[in-house]
This record gives structure tokens, C-alpha cells and sequence, in this order.
């Protein structure tokens, strides 16, 4: 269940549902996870990465890589080995506000948003149109009020700003005002991350202050399936470091596409390209703070189209995140993209099988994971509020059943059966009915005649009437001078003063 904090002014806060510690489901046994990291290590070792970068090539041949006459860089097991053992195995993700920081890796679940929408589903229409900088804006406060979304990672592009820089600058502006946990955006150029950095200065009241207090993490595309760098994504990466920006850096190739049809072959390729990041940050910095989202994408092969509600895609990212904790690297899965393209039934049993099962298998990051239809291209705010319920239920799953000093009373056992014959007024249970069990917002749990009664409520009623009831809501952390301040040196689009839902 939420619970409150408080910031240093004494403002009270809601702060997100304990990240439960996952990894008890292995889609993988031992010896197929050994076979598939020992594939990964042969194929870095011999096949290697094509089309990087002569500087950054020059320096990973000076450490003990190796470069074919072709051109790629083929890395020795024992060198990523190296890089394994001194790579971050926790990284701090602050929020904006102190208390809503994260600490991410060692299997410990945090579910968050993400994906690069160009559609949002308008409840008030039910039909689908661009998504727009307000949209996002929504969405991000959405996140910062909802109990099981841990994080924000951007997760619809606003196609109201019609030129890259303003888009950046802009998407960088609107998740900050909306969301005071960890936020993550991505960037089109290395050029834009100074000012953006700069923005994220001034919001925290000091220049500098970004490098101390890092709320926000950037998204970086570091490789091109199947087995390329991303030379822009490299660059992007290098400055992000100079700002000592969080990373989290992306693999996402499509089964039978990009990569081998058999999900072992998927996974072998995909956890090569991820530790060819990982070879990239231990070449510029050993032990950067760095987390690796491996996404096996899935295409349904009649089509060539990517589906991400497929048991395949379930059981391919709970796979990548049992490999990233067995190395003990901090992992991000790709989880909840649901091809249905709105609320229905589709996209409650495909979101609650994928997610729970990167979950159990002990991700420590979930993106795309919630408010997202259409196999990623469209988000819907009533989406968000209907998965965060499912979340909640999801991260009690994950805890498991909880075997505490008190968790079997023998003594109160015999004295309820010999007794009154039930717990309901016991001490015990009503001490700890709020934390042994997770009770739904939205989902209804009533009798079918009082559902009746009631006016027989879908769980979409439902959520729309939430959402507004929650975007009534307007977020306060970003100080009014400090936002006069940002506003005055950019281009900022987003409207000053509070919106109406």
C-alpha cells in the first residue's frame, strides 16, 4: 500500500508501493542459462560489433579488444568478464523530491512507464489522435500520483513540437513540473543534452546542481540489430556521462527479424549487444552507473509486425531479466505492451501475464509497461490508472508469502477453534490487514446484485471517473520562481498555471 513521507519544508508526500524483490520465477534452468551467456561471450569474442566509432575503437583495441579486418570490434571473454565484475551493480536514481529516489538492481521490482507513442486514445471521443505536449504532461502527473508506478520514463512523443531541440527541451520540461519521482527522457542529438542539463540546474536552484542530484536518467539506443553500434547513440551516451546523467542503455531486436527466430537464439544475440554497451561504459568509465534495458522484441511472423502481448514476448523478457540477474547487472525488461488497442479484455490478460512474469523473474526496471495500447503506439491515461491497479496486485504477487516470526501462531489457532470459530476480531488481523493484503482502487470486488445496484460500473467507468478526479490534482514540488526562471531562458510551450483535466 502507498505510504506518506514528508519533504524537508514538511509538505506530505505520497510515496510509491516498496520495490518487493523478485526472481524466483527462472524461465531459464542453469544450464540454459550458461549456454546462452556463453553464446553471447563467443559471439563478442568472434563476430563482434560492427561500425564503431575509430576514437572510442582505438581505445577498446588499446584495452584488449580486437579489431577484424572488416572493421568490427570483437571482445575477449575474459575482457567483458573484467567489465562484468567492475560494472555498477546498484544505481541511484533520485527523484526530484529526496524521499522518491530508487535504488535499482539486485532483482528488487520497480514498474514504470516508457515507449515513444505517437497516439494517445481520447476518452472523451474513443477515438485515437496525436499526442500532444499536454498529453504527456497528463500522463507524467498521472505517474507522480499513482501508488505502483515507481518511475517516469517519457512515454508519448509530442507531435505539437515541430522541431527536434524543442521537442527535447520541452519533453524535458513537462515530465520535471509533472512528476517529482525519477523521470527519464531520451534525446535526437548529443548537442541538446547542455541545455537541457542547464534547465535541470535551474529547477534545483544552482548550477551544478544536476551532477549532485541526478532526478532525471537518459534512454539511450547504444546498438542497431543485429550487432551494430548506434554511432549517435554513442555520442549521446559520452555527454550524458559528462553530466553525470544515470543511464539506461537499449537493446530491442525483433525475433526473426533483427534476430534469430528461436527465442534461445534471440536472447544469445541480445545479451551480446547489451554487454557491447556495458563494454562501451567500462571503456569510458569502469562502474558508471549504467542499466541495461534487454528487450527481445517479437515479431508475429505471418505479418513482419512486432507484438508485444504475445506469451513469446512474456516469456523472452522474463528470460533477459533472469540472465541480467544472474551477471549482476542492473536490468531493465520490456513488459505490458499490449496489442489490443483499448482498455478491453485483450489488454488486461496480456499486461497481467507479461508484466507479472518480468516481474517475478526479478526485473528491476518494467518499461512500456503501463497506460500503453497498440503494441506501444498509443497511451491512454485511463489506461495508466486501470494498470496501476493491476500493478499493485502484481508487486504483492512478487512478495510471496512472507514467513515471519509471527506468521504461524499455533497457541491462537487452537484458542479460534476452540473459541469463536473466526479471525475477524482478532488483533493479529486487523494489525495487518492493510499489509499482508493489497486491496484494488478501481477493480470491483462487490456481489452482482450491489454491482447492480450500484449501475453495474465498468472498470472504464470507473478509471475515467478517477482520472479526473486525480488531474485535479496539480503538482507542487518545482518552485514558482525557479520554473519563472526556465521559462524566461527557453522556449517553453507547456501552459503556465494549472490545466483542467
Amino acid at each position: 500500500m502507498a505510504r506518506r513521507s514528508r519533504t524537508k519544508s514538511g509538505a506530505s508526500i505520497q510515496v510509491s508501493t516498496p520495490a518487493p524483490m523478485g526472481g524466483r520465477f527462472a524461465p531459464l534452468d542453469d544450464a540454459g542459462v550458461n549456454r546462452i551467456v556463453k553464446a553471447a561471450m563467443d559471439i563478442l569474442a568472434h563476430t563482434g560489433i560492427a561500425e564503431c566509432p575509430a576514437q572510442l575503437a582505438a581505445q577498446m583495441v588499446a584495452a584488449g579488444a580486437n579489431q577484424r579486418d572488416d572493421g568490427r570490434i570483437c571482445f575477449p571473454q575474459s575482457m567483458v568478464e573484467t567489465a562484468i565484475a567492475r560494472a555498477a551493480t546498484r544505481v541511484s536514481l533520485p527523484g526530484y523530491v529526496e524521499d522518491k529516489g530508487l535504488t535499482i538492481g539486485g532483482g528488487y521490482v520497480h514498474i514504470g512507464t516508457g515507449g515513444a507513442a505517437t497516439e494517445v486514445l481520447d476518452s472523451a471521443t474513443g477515438s485515437f489522435r496525436g499526442a500532444q505536449l499536454n498529453d504527456l504532461y497528463d500522463l507524467m502527473r498521472l505517474v507522480g500520483t499513482l501508488p505502483n508506478i515507481h518511475y517516469g520514463l517519457r512515454p508519448v512523443i509530442a507531435r505539437d513540437m515541430d522541431e527536434p531541440f524543442l521537442l527535447d527541451m520541452n519533453t524535458g520540461f513537462a515530465c520535471l513540473k509533472a512528476c517529482s519521482k525519477p523521470i527519464g527522457i531520451s534525446f535526437d542529438s548529443a548537442d541538446h543534452l547542455d541545455p537541457v542539463v542547464s534547465m535541470f540546474d535551474m529547477a534545483l536552484g544552482a548550477e551544478g546542481g544536476f551532477r549532485k542530484h541526478p532526478f532525471c536518467f537518459g534512454v539511450i539506443v547504444h546498438a542497431v540489430s543485429p550487432l551494430r553500434y548506434a554511432a549517435e547513440g554513442l555520442e549521446i551516451m559520452q555527454r550524458a556521462m559528462a553530466h553525470r546523467m544515470p543511464l539506461q542503455i537499449c537493446t530491442a531486436a525483433q525475433a526473426g527479424a533483427t534476430s534469430p527466430v528461436t527465442l534461445a537464439g534471440a536472447l544469445a544475440q541480445g545479451l551480446a549487444e547489451t554487454l557491447a554497451g556495458l563494454m562501451v561504459v567500462d571503456t569510458l568509465e569502469p562502474g558508471y552507473p549504467c542499466i541495461f534495458a534487454f528487450m527481445p522484441f517479437i515479431s508475429d511472423l505471418r505479418t513482419g509486425a512486432m507484438t508485444g502481448g504475445s506469451g513469446e514476448a512474456a516469456i523472452a523478457a522474463a528470460a533477459a531479466a533472469q540472465l541480467l540477474l544472474h551477471l549482476g547487472l542492473p536490468s531493465t525488461a520490456s513488459a505490458g505492451m499490449t496489442d489490443a488497442k483499448t482498455p478491453d479484455a485483450q489488454a488486461g490478460y496480456e499486461k497481467g501475464y507479461t508484466v507479472a512474469l518480468a516481474a517475478q523473474a526479478g526485473a528491476d526496471m518494467i518499461n512500456l509497461s503501463v497506460g500503453m495500447l497498440g503494441s506501444i503506439m498509443a497511451a491512454s491515461r485511463e489506461a495508466l490508472v486501470i494498470d496501476d491497479d493491476m500493478c499493485g496486485a502484481i508487486l504483492r504477487s512478487v512478495r510471496g508469502v512472507e514467513m515471519g516470526d509471527t506468521a504461524i501462531d499455533l497457541d491462537r489457532i487452537e484458542a479460534v477453534a476452540t473459541g469463536e470459530g473466526h479471525y475477524l476480531g482478532e488483533a493479529q488481523t486487523l494489525e495487518l490487514m492493510k499489509t499482508e493484503y493489497t486491496y484494488p482502487s478501481l477493480g470491483n470486488r462487490q456481489s452482482i446484485s450491489d454491482w447492480t445496484d450500484a449501475g453495474a460500473r465498468t472498470i472504464w467507468d470507473v478509471a475515467v471517473e478517477r482520472t479526473v478526479e486525480l488531474l485535479t490534482q496539480h503538482p507542487t514540488h518545482l518552485p514558482k520562481d525557479r520554473e519563472a526562471a526556465i521559462r524566461a531562458a527557453f522556449d517553453i510551450r507547456l501552459p503556465e498555471g494549472p490545466e483542467k483535466p
